[in-house]
């Protein structure tokens, strides 16, 4: 099911139902793009700690958007075992442009061409998107509305207001009182901008907003006065509703919050970067209070990339690229608990997904999660039981038996390979680092040494002096190939790095160290007295 803005209000109260009555949920985000073209020194690299990590991406997230969310209720069927039925949906989203709130966002080339491979529907996202807003920039326009010092600020919609206030004041001057007229294509939030517009500058009309559109009415002054101070319709009413409408899809991400379902997602790290940022808070410049954060949002997440990516090779699944291969993987005869497993079906009108696969659309991958999720737990539980004694199933088993992978998010490109949301991170279980010493190679750059290195293997390189580099990949036999084919080369020489030994600060001090004990020897020598 797609919903843009002009069925998100209507379908709010059911999501709200469907959410409140889940085991969890599945998400799946696309952005208008992954990574800003930062300089060299600001790429992401497998040194950083999780901490500098954070740092270069939040730059990336506050200069894109969220074009489409996904999501996937899942909820057990009463009265049958281990079924569930899931509520997928598309949400075309689009930032809110009212008064001071006009927001700038880029989009990436790469990305764009790739949900374009994949049938991505811009038309929705610009021309129907819902709009959203976070909870600083609600303040403002909420302070705004609700004291009056309010004005229309973008071009466009100054334009549309214009043509508004033309086409109703030629009208009026030819008009009755009593008479009515309809402006027709206005909907939404914008209906009610139109008409505070419209009453702050005509004090001889009433407006009221039906199923065709805006529809003004001439009236008297005192007819006006009366309708205003007795009216269900009054300004104040319809300042909170165009507060509301604003607010869009952030009203529904209040709801997800207080609910406090599992949120499951794959390789989820963006997702939640750019729902604290959007929907939340600007992020924080602090890592820790990023984490505190979410945690206090979402206190259950699990991310099924880690999850499988840790038991993945233990079962001798084969080698898999993204979330599509891993459902087919534990939907085929190579996953040993598939005919005890969970069985899960489409809800009425999600069964878009029932024969036809949508990679890419993020509730058809929200749905991916969430499936891979229950398969993964059976499995789990199936491992630890065996096939004849597995207890009675319900959500709450698999969950137990996912403990040790909730709140543990993957990382790509970084010096841990996951980030825990409930406590300290794990200490990284990368490779060593490798220091690479250049001899008769002047002006030797980072680029270069990783040509030089690029057929072996992926790994990342940070210059140490001018004439050492550091090397690092996330593979145990990439760093041991390394060594192997560089060992005696007369030219690049190759050996695991020693911090004690290689680390230019610690030599610094231990040649100062030298330094001072040396003069304080011939010190001690040249001061003693004679025989």
């Amino acid at each position: 099911m797609d919903v843009g803005a002009d069925e998100f209000e209507q379908s709010l109260p059911l999501l709200q139902e469907l959410v409140l009555g889940a085991d969890f949920v599945g998400l799946d985000i696309e952005f208008t793009g992954l990574r800003s073209n930062l300089s060299r020194p600001q790429q992401i690299s497998l040194f950083d700690l999780p901490s500098e990590w954070y740092l270069k991406t939040r730059q990336s997230v506050q200069q894109f958007t969220i074009c489409q969310i996904g999501l996937s209720v899942f909820s057990s069927i009463e009265g049958e075992s281990n079924k569930y039925v899931a509520h997928s949906c598309n949400f075309f989203l689009f930032p809110t442009t009212f008064g001071i709130l006009d927001s700038e966002f880029s989009f990436q080339a790469s990305s764009v061409q790739f949900l374009n491979q994949y049938g991505f529907d811009y038309n929705k996202f610009l021309k129907n998107g819902i709009p959203y807003m976070n909870e600083e920039q609600e303040k403002k326009i909420k302070h705004n509305i609700l004291t009056g010092n309010w004005s229309v600020h973008s071009s466009p919609d100054k334009d549309q207001i214009k043509v508004v206030i033309d086409e109703v004041t030629r009208w009026l001057d030819l008009a009755a009182e009593g008479d009515w007229m309809t402006l027709p294509g206005i909907a939404g939030f914008q209906a009610f901008e139109v008409q505070l517009v419209l009453r702050q500058a005509l004090p001889d009309i009433w407006t009221v907003l039906r199923d065709q559109g805006v529809v003004v009415k001439k009236v008297s002054k005192q007819h006006r006065w009366y309708l205003e101070n007795t009216s269900g319709d009054r300004e104040s009413c319809w300042k909170e509703k165009i507060l509301l409408s604003a607010r869009g899809f952030s009203v529904f991400f209040q709801m997800l919050v207080k609910a406090q379902k599992p949120l499951v997602g794959h390789n989820m790290m963006m997702d939640l970067l750019h729902l604290h940022e959007k929907f939340f808070r600007p992020l924080p410049e602090s890592y820790e209070q990023f984490k505190l954060n979410v945690h206090n949002l979402f206190p259950v997440l699990i991310d099924t990339k880690n999850v499988t990516k840790d038991i993945w090779k233990e079962l001798n699944f084969p080698r898999v690229s993204n979330l599509s291969e891993v459902y087919e993987v534990l939907n085929s005869d190579l996953n040993p608990s598939k005919n005890s497993g969970p069985v899960i079906i489409h809800a009425s009108k999600c069964e878009k997904y029932v024969e036809t696969k949508y990679p890419h659309e993020a509730a058809y991958d929200a749905f991916l999660c969430g499936s891979v999720l229950l398969k993964v737990a059976h499995l789990l539980l199936w491992r630890v039981h065996g096939a004849s004694s597995i207890p009675e199933l319900s959500f709450p088993l698999y969950l137990d038996v996912l403990a040790p992978y909730v709140n543990q998010v993957n990382l790509i490109r970084a010096g841990v390979p996951k980030i825990n949301f409930s406590g300290p991170d794990y200490p990284s279980i990368r490779p060593p680092i490798l220091i690479l010493r250049v001899r008769r190679w002047p002006g030797l750059s980072e680029q270069q040494v990783y040509r030089e290195f690029q057929n072996l293997c992926k790994f990342d390189v940070r210059r140490l002096t001018r004439s050492q580099f550091l090397l690092l990949t996330n593979k145990f036999k990439d760093a041991r190939t390394i060594l192997r084919e560089y060992r005696g080369h007369p030219t690049l020489q190759v050996s695991l790095y020693r911090h004690w030994r290689h680390s230019p600060s610690v030599n610094c001090v231990l040649q100062v160290c030298g330094v001072v004990t040396t003069w304080a020897l011939l010190a001690f020598l040249l001061g003693r007295p004679g025989p």
